[in-house]
């Protein structure tokens, strides 16, 4: 099922197909680096994959999704919004995560602006946030491309993490 459609991406709900081509991204240790738990085995994929195939268990108009090139039809990542709560506040998280073939053409950049939007527009959020490892220059190029600022320095049981965050009025 189809999200959301940028120039060049299309990102719609996850199938139980896309289980290879995610198990490819998230066994990749460059691609997986900032991720406290490192890359993940096949089995830990699937489970992943299953919690989200029609979005997130708690609220289905969130959860990760498929990056979908457009020009090929190619699954190039997962993108996404995600609930957390930080400091007892319930907060938005726009996620991206692209195989390392796709970076540095504006692809995650595109997918976030996106996601931003379509989380205005269609969901009425009007804060969204990123969780990045301190040591991520490139997601924190994503996360202010897409209109967010550095907010504060956090520490939670995965590690430290800098949060960046939009108003959206």
């Amino acid at each position: 099922m189809k999200i959301l459609e940028t120039e060049r991406l299309l990102l719609r709900r996850l199938v139980p197909e896309d289980l290879d081509a995610l198990y490819t991204l998230y066994s990749d240790p460059i691609v997986r680096r900032y991720f406290p738990e490192g890359t993940l085995t096949l089995e830990e994929t699937r489970e992943e994959l299953e919690w989200f195939l029609n979005g997130h268990p708690r609220h289905p108009e969130l959860g990760l999704w498929a990056a979908i090139l457009k020009e090929t039809g190619q699954f190039i990542g997962r993108c996404g919004l995600l609930p957390w709560s930080i400091d007892d506040q319930f907060e938005i998280e726009i996620a991206y995560m692209l195989g390392k073939e796709y970076w540095g053409q504006g692809l995650a950049s595109e997918a976030a602006q996106g996601i931003a939007r379509y989380a205005h527009e269609q969901l009425g959020l009007t804060r969204l946030i990123c969780l990045i490892d301190h040591d991520n220059a490139a997601s924190i190029r994503v996360a202010t491309k897409t209109g967010m600022t550095f907010e504060k320095e956090g520490f939670d049981d995965k590690g430290p993490y800098v949060l960046y965050s939009m108003e959206i009025p």
